[in-house]
């Protein structure tokens, strides 16, 4: 049988320790034969760290203070050694069996430097919500294409994984972007390499009342609009995302009320 690529999951990791043991069993369950686990800590003073050390047998974490989350992956990208690289927040999931997809892809089409998939969003019981916003990003992945990035960021990024060899033409994240440094790579991705898709669910995306993209949608927005603007010369195109941008972050107002509502409900 060929021999699956060495894949290499980095976790950024600060204060999350409610929800990182979910994380690393999703990770180290999988089951795949060739696997390196990074978690790059930014200091937790939390359960974090005791938790770290239950598992640190099977993975390899780090604890110290960092530049925030873009910095924490790029520290641990640097140390990776898997021929195909991966990050997974401290709060989302991998599905069962993601990892052995992505390295059967990666092994059956050299020619691919990233791949995207689908992805669940769930609450804290794991269960699933935002279901039209799922529907939504799933047909633009349907076109396998990645022309419509220059709009919309529909890519799911608990569930894209790229080479290593990829990095060296691409770089690191941007540490200067607190929101949107993966809108920033899939921008910088495909302007060197086409993007493929498979068609399954490979990771669950959390919400819950402190998430990033929930309780900051605005500032992520105004990111992710400042991303766009760094790597598009179209002004139609720029336009649209902007027009995108409003709707979208109107959504997310509603979806913050009322997960809010629903938090203070229990």
């Amino acid at each position: 049988m060929p021999v699956l690529p060495r894949i290499t999951i980095i976790t950024p990791s600060y204060n999350q320790g409610a929800y990182i043991e979910q994380t690393i069993s999703s990770v180290l369950d999988q089951d795949y034969p060739d696997l390196e686990y990074i978690v790059m800590d930014g200091g937790s003073t939390d359960q974090t760290l005791e938790l770290l050390r239950k598992y640190e047998s099977r993975l390899i974490w780090v604890s110290e203070p960092d530049r925030g989350q873009s910095h924490a992956i790029n520290k641990g990208m640097a140390r990776a050694t898997g021929e195909v690289i991966g990050y997974l927040n401290s709060d989302d999931q991998l599905m069962p069996g993601a990892l052995l997809k992505v390295g059967g892809f990666f092994q059956d089409h050299p020619e691919a430097f990233w791949i995207t998939g689908k992805c669940r969003t769930v609450n804290d019981a794991n269960q699933d919500i935002r279901k039209p916003i799922t529907l939504y990003k799933n047909f633009w992945l349907s076109t396998r294409s990645s022309a419509p990035l220059s709009v919309l960021n529909y890519i799911y990024q608990p569930a894209t994984f790229w080479r290593k060899g990829a990095v060296e033409q691409v770089g690191y994240f941007d540490e200067s972007r607190y929101y949107a440094m993966d809108y920033d790579y899939w921008l910088r991705l495909r302007k060197h390499f086409r993007l493929w898709f498979l068609d399954d669910n490979l990771a669950c995306f959390r919400v819950h009342a402190t998430s990033k993209g929930v309780s900051s949608a605005p500032a992520h927005f105004e990111d992710d609009l400042a991303v766009a603007r760094a790597h598009i010369t179209s002004r139609p195109l720029l336009k649209l995302h902007q027009i995108h941008n409003v709707l979208i972050v109107s959504v997310y107002r509603l979806l913050s009320a009322k997960l809010q509502r629903g938090a203070a409900s229990r």
